[in-house]
């Protein structure tokens, strides 16, 4: 589809991915802290909507039913498939965005030169939305840093944040920053890190790929091999700029919005230990704490990850 399929072919926006739901569903230290309830399972077998949330959702009752989903680095939209179909089934609308060069965004990965250019997908969406109408950001893994860059530019379109396993950083400090944290000698992350260099060898690095070989290790660790499998023919190289580059976030755009954080607490990528560490130092709202999730929960843990994003949901405005 990429290469064409016929002069007449209609131009599609491969930026994000957008579906709606089915017509027939309806600072405070300490933190509080919420657990899935429910037993740990490796397999975490689907369960229908009604079964996984205590109370009945009415989604119109909340402030907004729109969730945007934001993936980390490596990944796409693909990643959220179960998320999406256990929202939608739940009766919320679901974006799934592809950031540039991601998923089947065509750009180049090498070539995108900044934050603000890997984002676009998302701040163009959010730029289109209509005046008054809110979203929930739900952003992974580097996908933190993303949403935080888009809370900063659209915060009145933001009605609540939601850092999954994610970046969620203070003005000032990159990507880079908040890995160079990590100091294991045996670090996985650093041992699965294959850097790309197009511009040539003397040249800084334009993009990062992983080892295939320590993806489940890395990322998937409790995640089912069929969503492994997915995963090792559809992650692309994360862009090596936008990982350099510090945030500049303000209390008046940024700080105005309610965030929430997701701990995994089985995640080798990104450890609990260091999740916490990027808590501490920008404590949000409330901090749930998904058990048995490896660094993708949206895998691992989807029906737990659910739960707590429809909690979130509900939260009222203070």
């Amino acid at each position: 589809m990429q290469n064409g399929g016929g002069g007449g072919a209609v131009p599609f926006d491969r930026s994000a991915s957008l579906r709606y739901p089915n017509s027939n569903s309806k600072k405070n230290p300490p933190l509080p802290r919420s657990s899935s309830s429910r037993a740990r399972s490796l397999t975490d077998p689907l369960l229908q909507p009604h079964q996984l949330v205590n109370q009945e959702v009415k989604v119109d009752d909340l402030e907004t039913n729109h969730f945007v989903l934001v993936h980390g680095g490596g990944f796409g939209a693909w990643c959220w498939y179960k998320t999406i179909a256990l929202l939608e089934e739940a009766g919320f609308k679901v974006t799934a965005v592809d950031l540039t060069g991601s998923g089947i965004h065509s750009f180049d990965t090498n070539s995108i030169a900044s934050l603000s250019q890997y984002v676009q997908p998302l701040t163009d969406f959010l730029e289109k939305l209509a005046d008054g109408e809110k979203v929930i950001l739900v952003g992974h893994d580097f996908g933190g840093a993303c949403i935080s860059f888009a809370m900063e530019l659209h915060s009145l379109k933001v009605s609540k944040a939601v850092f999954v396993a994610a970046a969620m950083l203070t003005s000032g400090q990159s990507a880079l920053d908040m890995f160079s944290q990590k100091t294991d000698s045996n670090d996985l992350m650093r041992q699965s890190q294959i850097f790309i260099y197009a511009n040539g060898n003397d040249k800084p690095p334009t993009a990062i790929d992983l080892d295939k070989s320590l993806l489940r290790d890395l990322l998937f660790n409790h995640s089912p091999a069929k969503d492994v499998a997915l995963a090792s023919v559809s992650m692309r190289p994360i862009p090596f700029s936008p990982v350099l580059e510090k945030l500049c976030l303000t209390d008046s755009k940024y700080g105005s919005v309610r965030r929430f954080y997701i701990e995994t607490t089985e995640d080798n990528a990104i450890p609990i230990a260091l999740q916490q560490n990027l808590i501490s130092n920008n404590p949000p709202e409330q901090v749930f704490h998904l058990k048995g999730a490896d660094h993708s929960p949206f895998f691992s843990k989807p029906q737990g990850l659910h739960r707590i994003l429809v909690d979130i949901s509900r939260i009222p405005s203070t």
